[in-house]
């Protein structure tokens, strides 16, 4: 499979807002409307690009987008559910239900991380299969929720 990167842009806001979908609804019987989504967590996407932004785009042989990786960074009143200090950005992540499990995710990752030096945090859900990707990427547990754990890597 080959897959090229780029940099997201503000042009890109509506595929992350699509991306933020697909990382909520990732389970194959989860249907949430995109509405309710963006109403709850729109802030992961909202005003995309702010100057501290960085994000990285997936791109299929042919050129069309198939995943998302992104950073942003969060104050304490508007943390996202991986928040773990301001000064460190959060991670939202998201490929194509077609494209998992097929290496776009660890190469959106390795990505991101070859242009982000310093800690970053995210969120999953403990039955998420992503979990492990993001344990063999170095991130580890610090907290954990009923359903959820929050990771770090430090870099």
């Amino acid at each position: 499979m080959h897959v090229t990167m780029r940099a997201a842009t503000a042009d890109d806001t509506a595929f992350l807002e699509t991306m933020l979908v697909e990382s909520v609804n990732w389970l194959p019987d989860r249907n949430l409307p995109k509405e309710r989504i963006l109403a709850e967590m729109g802030h992961y996407v909202a005003g995309w690009p702010r100057p501290t932004d960085l994000g990285v785009i997936a791109l299929d042989p042919d050129g069309r987008p198939i995943g998302a990786a992104w950073l942003r960074y969060y104050d304490a009143d508007e943390a996202g559910y991986g928040f773990v200090a301001a000064d460190v950005p959060e991670l939202s992540i998201a490929v194509a239900a077609q494209w998992r499990g097929q290496g776009v995710g660890r190469a959106l990752l390795r990505e991101l991380h070859a242009r982000r030096t310093g800690p970053i945090s995210l969120s999953v859900e403990r039955a998420n299969p992503a979990i492990e990707l993001y344990r063999s990427e170095g991130y580890r547990t610090v907290s954990s929720g009923r359903d959820s754990d929050t990771m770090i890597r430090d870099m």
